[in-house]
């Protein structure tokens, strides 16, 4: 879209990055299925690899259906650019590559997926870097956390599993004065309910996988660059500051300004790492954005149906979801998910670990799967599933007990929902 009126987020989650096809007047975006492309000349080819010209070498580095996403989620979110990849982990290690080196550190907290815990303390130590847990409600122990050697603070805007918000505008102003990023992963939000850019962030993260797809077919990451974050202000970040031996002493930030990031994510990140995006993936989620302000729509209010229903139950000891006034986290609603407070939560079920179990096993509507962000309402029971790998105090710290199970509310029939859990709860006490 062009450079002039400003749009709503209605249009531009349809229309944003997109234009027809030149070559065949295609309206919709169509898949480039195809590895490289024929540069024009010598010339051409070498401006190109040397970064001196924006365009198309190899779908491992760039693909224009990709690079439609990439606009379209920049543009949503309040970024200058993105880079797309093959997974929310993926665009995890991406957002860190660039920052991190051993020895160095991410505050990260305790509120975060299951797996995103794992990946932070197991899988990173293998690249010499670390991550320190805090409880992200603590301001004084996430300042105290963050040191000389801490490159970025990460947490979630609404955390998965428990739906818990952040408050992304004291976080911030703990890594700004720290003169690190912060790195929001906005997956369980979008940019529908929330703009962590709007809040301080300097990179933000998803998992396209979940509600940016919506559709439960593909995998995919983001990262979206702010471009407001100032790399050369310290010595801290010399990937983007200083000179790049294979791009013969070129600097990011000097080069490329607000897009330093960006640019090295691709230029680097992708060339390197290998986290590729493909290009049906990239269709699929598209194609899922377009509707995605009416699901959210849904998500939200289904959710807070269902999570009034369920608290009112006395088979149910508690519920997560911040949309409740009971919430300690509802105040927060309005002032970082406006929208509302999301379609993801937890309750805890009387009887413990067995109850859940059977719980689970009873519903019919509902699919037991390691998903979430689905139109297809879902419930999975994280102690057993996403979050086994963890410690019993780790799960309690990210909200993943052994008498919890997580909903991620879908955009069915919210009565038809509140019967389906009605009927598997009687099951459950038995």
């Amino acid at each position: 879209m062009s450079d002039g009126p400003t749009y709503g987020f209605d249009t531009l989650q349809i229309h944003a990055g997109a234009r027809p096809d030149p070559a065949t007047g295609a309206r919709q975006t169509p898949i480039y299925q195809t590895t490289a492309y024929v540069f024009r000349d010598a010339d051409h080819a070498a401006a190109l690899f040397n970064l001196q010209e924006v365009g198309y070498i190899y779908s491992r580095l760039t693909n224009p259906t990709v690079a439609v996403l990439q606009e379209r989620v920049a543009t949503l979110e309040g970024g200058v650019g993105a880079v797309c990849c093959s997974s929310g982990h993926a665009a995890q290690i991406m957002a860190l590559f660039p920052l991190m080196g051993p020895g160095m550190n991410v505050v990260a907290s305790t509120r975060l997926y299951g797996g995103t815990v794992t990946q932070f303390s197991q899988t990173i130590k293998r690249f010499g870097w670390e991550a320190k847990f805090v409880d992200f409600d603590d301001l004084d122990a996430v300042k105290a956390a963050i040191d000389d050697n801490t490159r970025a603070v990460f947490c979630e805007a609404i955390a998965n599993p428990g739906g818990y918000i952040t408050d992304l505008d004291e976080i911030s102003k703990l890594s700004d004065a720290a003169g690190v990023p912060l790195i929001v992963d906005n997956t369980s939000a979008t940019p529908y309910l929330c703009r962590p850019i709007e809040h301080g962030a300097t990179l933000v993260v998803h998992s396209t996988t979940k509600y940016l797809t919506g559709n439960g077919t593909v995998t995919g990451g983001c990262v979206v660059d702010s471009g407001k974050f100032d790399w050369s202000a310290s010595d801290k970040f010399p990937s983007l500051s200083a000179p790049e031996p294979a791009y013969h002493g070129l600097k990011f930030h000097e080069t490329f300004g607000p897009l330093a990031f960006t640019f090295h994510g691709i230029a680097v990140g992708l060339r390197d790492l290998g986290m590729t995006m493909n290009p049906q993936a990239a269709h699929y989620t598209l194609m899922g954005i377009e509707t995605l302000s009416l699901r959210m729509e849904r998500h939200v209010e289904n959710a807070r149906k269902v999570a009034t229903w369920l608290e009112a139950d006395d088979r149910i000891e508690y519920v997560t979801y911040a949309g409740l006034e009971s919430s300690p986290y509802f105040d927060r609603v309005d002032r970082i998910c406006p929208r509302g407070a999301g379609g993801l939560f937890t309750f805890a079920v009387k009887g413990g670990y067995d109850a859940c179990i059977k719980l689970v096993n009873a519903l019919e509507i509902f699919s037991h799967v390691a998903n979430l962000g689905d139109a297809r309402s879902l419930i999975i029971h994280s102690a057993s599933t996403t979050h086994r790998q963890l410690t019993p105090e780790q799960q309690d710290a990210a909200g993943a007990g052994q008498n919890v199970v997580r909903v991620s509310i879908g955009i069915e029939d919210a009565d038809d929902l509140i019967a389906d859990l009605d009927q598997a709860l009687s099951k459950a006490a038995h």
